[in-house]
């Protein structure tokens, strides 16, 4: 008898890290994405809060593929610790579904994509998800107090609006949509968080306080 060699199965990815898509389409939405990945760390650093910006977030576990998924351009998850993860597969992260979502728009992004990301994150639980086009300046978002309550939309007619969950203002000038942390600083890009941090570091040191034992 002629033994045939072993061949490994195959078997599918269920659970692939990428989409295949870039992060972003131009240099605006990119700025857009970085900037609100960044003001979000810093607003909850010392909490634990899960920030993310282009992770694919699995919801609910398959057999088979496709798994539904989608990878918000920023995501917050309120009460998971923060730290490296390849995706956000909620069956290991306790089934806590991210409360806000945002995506940033570019005009390869096409209104049949956007109600197909709009509904799903309305039905896997998200509580807060807004969209923004910095090309346009057209904004919507759709807010609700639980998974099962009814969405509330929020424009710019709303504005200066407050996010229940972020504590973070909206408004709109003639440049476009500001976001304002609870002290009324406003958003920063992340050059200048980074400045901020350092200068604060080299102050303590200065009075003989070590930064990374606080």
């Amino acid at each position: 008898m002629v033994q045939l060699p072993l061949v490994p199965l195959d078997f599918p990815d269920l659970y692939p890290e990428s989409d295949g898509k870039p992060m972003a389409d131009n240099t605006l939405q990119y700025h857009w994405i970085v900037r609100l990945v960044t003001n979000l760390k810093h607003l909850f650093q010392g909490q634990t809060v899960f920030v993310a910006g282009d992770l694919l977030w699995y919801p609910e576990q398959v057999t088979a593929p496709p798994a539904p998924c989608q990878a918000p351009d920023a995501m917050v998850v309120l009460g998971r610790p923060d730290g490296e993860r390849r995706s956000y597969k909620q069956w290991e992260e306790d089934n806590v579904a991210p409360q806000v979502v945002f995506e940033i728009l570019s005009e390869s992004n096409s209104a049949r994509e956007m109600l197909h990301k709009q509904t799903f994150y309305r039905r896997y639980g998200v509580l807060e998800l807004f969209f923004y086009d910095p090309e346009s300046h057209d904004f919507w978002g759709q807010v609700r107090s639980h998974a099962d309550a009814e969405f509330e939309t929020i424009t710019p007619l709303n504005f200066p609006w407050t996010s229940p969950i972020l504590g973070v203002r909206f408004e709109m000038f003639a440049d476009g949509l500001k976001l304002f942390f609870p002290d009324g600083e406003p958003f920063k890009d992340p050059e200048t968080l980074f400045e901020e941090r350092d200068r604060a570091f080299a102050k303590l040191r200065e009075l003989g306080i070590d930064p990374s034992t606080l």
